[in-house]
């Protein structure tokens, strides 16, 4: 039955025309990056309310900058298998784009090339006072917390926190993308957290195809294809299949 299910996704994918992918934390645990909602992620050690929200930073950036110097570890990571596999299935005309929650650009190292980062990424930060943009080198040379060298106000990384809302830019391209989208590949998220939560929605409601890799299926009632199991191996044997 499991290899009804690979040869299945393999077909739905090979007569798709406009495939898009949707990932979340999942994708990138393989890589050493724990999800921040799991046992070991993020929000086990910090509130939520104290620590995630752009009130918190500012109110006490420095206090925030604590949480965001570990969060940092983030950029040290590498791309895993299941990460190449997408791109190698976008440089085939599988796949047309990656829409992540993720803020780890770990698609982007992995080779995929047409990545909307939904919430954001590590690879930039500003200043909320002049408005200054810097780059992550310049964080790293840095102590922390990050200073502008133009007004010396604390940085903030361009990361979406829980009371912002997603940049107009973002949106739009995900509306873009999504408007010829008729295979939505979801994977490693189990599409919670809102607004991104609804693009399953968005696309299942004007005909079109789900596939879901989660290790626990969330997209069940949904979707055309279940495949359970880890990222990479699962991303890993459908390339195989699609060969």
């Amino acid at each position: 039955m499991a290899e009804d299910l690979f040869d299945k996704a393999a077909a739905l994918l090979r007569n798709s025309r406009s495939g898009v992918t949707l990932t979340g934390a999942g994708v990138s645990t393989e890589s050493g990056i724990p999800d921040f909602r799991g046992k070991d992620g993020l929000w086990s050690r910090y509130d939520p309310i104290e620590y995630g929200t752009l009130g918190a930073f500012m109110a006490n950036p420095e206090k925030v900058w604590r949480m965001l110097a570990g969060l940092l570890e983030v950029v040290e990571a590498e791309p895993n298998k299941g990460h190449k596999a997408l791109a190698t299935l976008e440089q085939q005309g599988l796949l047309s784009g990656v829409i992540t929650q993720n803020i780890d650009s770990l698609h982007q190292k992995g080779g995929s090339k047409n990545v909307i980062a939904f919430h954001g990424s590590l690879d930039t930060f500003s200043c909320l006072s002049c408005g200054a943009g810097y780059n992550l080198a310049y964080v790293k040379e840095s102590s922390l917390p990050p200073h502008c060298a133009s007004c010396n106000a604390i940085l903030k990384p361009d990361i979406v926190f829980f009371d912002e809302r997603i940049p107009e830019t973002a949106l739009t391209q995900t509306e873009q993308m999504l408007a010829s989208a008729d295979l939505l590949l979801v994977a490693g998220t189990s599409c919670q957290v809102q607004p991104a939560a609804r693009i399953p929605f968005i696309v299942f409601n004007k005909g079109g195809k789900i596939i879901e890799i989660n290790k626990e299926p969330a997209l069940s009632h949904m979707a055309a294809v279940t495949l359970e199991g880890n990222f990479s191996t699962v991303m890993e044997k459908l390339v195989e299949r699609l060969a």
